[in-house]
């Protein structure tokens, strides 16, 4: 196997968030599902909540990107696969991720439908619930996949976000093949319980099949996934099937196992949760980079805990303290 150009490479939505603060009476009176995702169908509909939406900030997202860019923040070499449209929003996106240095080829994608864009209302105890409309990432076609670049990074990142629709679901397959053909490594993150829903049947297909060496979930979306109430129980049932299990469990911390090895550390202290957009996806941004440096579970962990702590203490889902030099002042 020859070496790999590239730590991670990852396929994801291709995502502009637009958050705003909001309380919990207007969770309700918009039929939200508080700290969830769903999505919404149409621009009409997306554009309705947004009007109802007060001042908000626009930011670059989506949460494979998201893990990028705290990557890229750690020093790594990353590339990233999604679809944005033509239009202001897929210019700002491509902007956004190459300014962060990450390689970002796709070609963007005429007509309609625009850019996606993420609506997330984020309530006063720092929760974030998350209305997305796909827009253009759902079209990712197999044919916009860059076969080299997936053959030529050490990991190979998916979002289950972006396996809800059928066109990047094949790409996302396809990409699965020819990592594994060239023998690298595959994480998958199962991403939120709605996903887990829709799509049980294929993530476990998944892990029975092999493909997946690493897998990223939090406590809700494993007992999603196992059907189950039993945390240890479902712990020990789907860490005997897939590699490397990385579940995080929010105040309460992280664990990992792999081959049996079982590795835990406490949630990083902050002041206060400001919002928790990103969370999940800079967790997995600092465990990935202790992985491709070759680090122990422990100490991926740590990084894993050290970048979700900056990011849930501010408004936005991509690191703005310089994670790098803050992980180097703790491990060194």
């Amino acid at each position: 196997m020859t070496p790999a150009t590239y730590d991670v490479v990852a396929i994801g939505n291709a995502i502009v968030d637009v958050i705003a603060r909001a309380d919990d009476a207007f969770i309700a009176e918009n039929g939200l599902r508080k700290g969830s995702m769903q999505l919404l169908f149409s621009t009409d509909e997306a554009e309705a909540l947004y009007e109802r939406m007060g001042p908000g900030i626009e930011t670059s997202g989506g949460s494979a990107a998201n893990t990028l860019a705290g990557l890229a923040a750690l020093g790594l070499n990353c590339g990233f696969i999604g679809q944005v449209a033509d239009d202001q929003l897929g210019t700002v996106f491509t902007h956004d991720m190459r300014a962060q240095g990450v390689r970002f080829d796709t070609s963007p994608r005429p007509g309609d439908p625009p850019t996606a864009r993420c609506l997330i209302v984020v309530t006063p105890d720092g929760q974030r619930t998350m209305n997305t409309f796909l827009g253009a990432s759902q079209f990712l076609p197999a044919g916009a996949l860059s076969h080299d670049l997936i053959s030529d990074a050490a990991i190979l990142y998916l979002e289950g976000y972006l396996w809800d629709p059928e066109e990047p679901r094949g790409a996302m397959r396809r990409a699965i093949e020819t990592a594994k053909q060239a023998g690298r490594r595959v994480a998958f993150t199962l991403s939120d319980v709605f996903c887990i829903e829709r799509h049980r049947a294929d993530f476990l297909s998944l892990i029975a099949d092999g493909s997946i060496d690493i897998l990223f979930a939090n406590e809700n979306e494993l007992l999603s996934l196992e059907e189950s109430e039993d945390f240890e129980g479902a712990v020990a049932s789907l860490s005997a099937r897939v590699p490397l299990l990385v579940v995080t469990r929010s105040e309460h911390g992280a664990i990992a196992v792999k081959n049996g090895e079982r590795a835990a550390v406490p949630a990083e202290p902050i002041d206060a949760v400001v919002d928790t957009t990103g969370a999940g996806d800079l967790f997995a941004a600092g465990f990935l980079a202790g992985q491709a440096r070759g680090r122990s579970l422990e100490d991926s962990l740590t990084i894993g805990a050290i970048c979700a702590a900056e990011v849930i203490s501010h408004v936005g889902p991509r690191p703005q303290a310089d994670i790098k030099a803050m992980v180097e002042a703790r491990l060194g």
